[in-house]
């Protein structure tokens, strides 16, 4: 059974793609277009959860950006 998780995709200063998923603590990887980053982080998913599914608690709602 698939599942869905929530990815941040942010870009670093030197121009890589990086991206954490937000329901695997730790789970997270980089690459220097969005096509390998996507296929990057699903890679890290499913190594992340070997057979296992995790526990997830909680809803992600979402992110906001705010200027001071």
């Amino acid at each position: 059974m698939s599942r869905k998780y929530t990815v941040i995709i942010e870009k670093d200063e030197e121009g890589w793609f990086v991206s954490e998923v937000v329901e695997l603590p730790g789970c997270h990887t980089q690459a220097k277009t969005l096509p390998e980053l996507m296929e990057r982080t699903q890679e890290a998913i499913q190594a992340y959860l070997g057979n296992e599914e995790p526990e997830v608690s909680g809803e992600f709602v979402g992110v906001q950006q705010i200027e001071v």
